[in-house]
């Protein structure tokens, strides 16, 4: 490992725990989010978490809090790190092509296919609680059907 993979191993770790602390699971290969992707069922929540500064920032508390208020969960709680774990997040990103990359971003699978998307512009710029509420509304939405 080069010096600066290294450096960036210690940022990004943090923001990984934050995530996976809150019961997510990392997918940090092509074969785990294509396992996942094919193998789960139900719902799941996908974060495409990133290093970008305030976008991320409210991204992963916004998230955390919208399970523990959602009245209905996903199944199943799953993230990729953009620029860091590129070829998985390149993977996921080929399950739902019909929305450009962005991150960070959340995804809702449901039954084999995208069921929603929140991208990067409708969380920067935003009160960490108008995204959570956001999501909470769609999670109770999606996962009670």
């Amino acid at each position: 490992m080069n010096p600066y993979e290294e450096y960036m191993q210690g940022i990004v770790q943090p923001m990984r725990d934050e995530l996976v602390n809150a019961g997510f699971t990392e997918l940090r290969t092509p074969d785990e989010v294509a396992e996942h992707m094919q193998e789960s069922k139900g719902t799941s929540l996908i974060v495409i978490n990133s290093v970008c500064g305030c976008a991320a920032g409210l991204a992963r508390p916004a998230v955390i809090e919208a399970i523990q208020q959602a009245e209905y969960k996903p199944d199943h709680l799953t993230t990729v790190f953009a620029g860091q774990d590129a070829e998985a997040t390149m993977q996921m990103r080929g399950f739902f092509e019909e929305v450009p990359p962005s991150s960070p971003s959340i995804a809702i699978w449901k039954d084999g296919q995208l069921a929603y998307f929140i991208p990067r512009e409708q969380i920067e710029g935003h009160a960490m609680e108008q995204v959570r509420d956001h999501l909470v509304g769609v999670l109770d939405q999606i996962c009670a059907e």
